[in-house]
Parts: structure tokens; C-alpha cells; sequence
């Protein structure tokens, strides 16, 4: 099953990777650093289901010889479904499989309910 967590993991990896390309260093090994990234991370999944942009700012987030590192990341929407693209994909069949179970097709849905803490 795939839930919020999925999610924001991709957004976690995105992070960990665009930082690693500009500091060499990778947070992952950091667990300070890691949940700074969940935290951000999730905060701004829920951010970019309202808006299409969202600035990804963590000062300090580690240091080392040279002095303090600082992520700063600007994430689209657009960046954020191109990330998770193969996780809506698998929601599909479930769906399909749904529809066919109950004898409706999708264009007689007029209403879907989510739940789920990160709904």
C-alpha cells in the first residue's frame, strides 16, 4: 500500500541528493540532518498541495572543517510529480480494479474522499 511517508521519502532522497551535488556531503549519514529533511520534507509536500512552489530552507543543517553547511531548495509541483510519477502510477490498477468491482466507471465519480494522516 502506499502512503504519505512514500512520498515525502522521495522528496527526503531529492533533498539529500541535490545537497550532496552542491556540498559533497551526503545527510543521510547525519540524523540530525535526516530529520531536518523529514521534517522539511513533509512540510513541504503539504505546501505544494496549494501552492506551486515551495523554498526549502535549512540553515545549519550540518558543518564541517570549512565551517557550517546550508541547504536552501527551491521545489516546484511539477518537480514534486515527476518524483512520485511511478508511485501515482501504482495507485491505478487499485483504482481500476475499484471501479470495476462496484460497476461504475470513473466519469460517474462525482466525489472521492481520502483519509490517511496525510490527506
Amino acid at each position: 500500500f502506499l502512503g504519505g511517508e512514500a512520498f515525502d521519502l522521495r522528496i527526503i532522497d531529492h533533498l539529500g541528493e541535490t545537497f550532496k551535488k552542491e556540498q559533497g556531503f551526503d545527510l543521510h549519514e547525519d540524523k540530525l540532518a535526516l530529520q531536518r529533511l523529514k521534517e522539511a520534507a513533509e512540510k513541504a509536500k503539504i505546501e505544494l498541495s496549494t501552492s506551486q512552489q515551495t523554498d526549502i530552507n535549512l540553515p545549519y543543517i550540518t558543518a564541517d572543517q570549512t565551517g557550517p553547511k546550508h541547504l536552501n531548495v527551491k521545489l516546484t509541483r511539477a518537480k514534486l510529480e515527476s518524483l512520485v510519477e511511478d508511485l501515482i502510477e501504482r495507485t491505478m490498477a487499485p483504482c481500476r480494479t475499484a471501479l470495476k468491482d462496484a460497476g461504475v466507471n470513473a466519469g460517474e465519480i462525482n466525489e472521492v474522499i481520502l483519509v490517511g494522516g496525510h490527506t
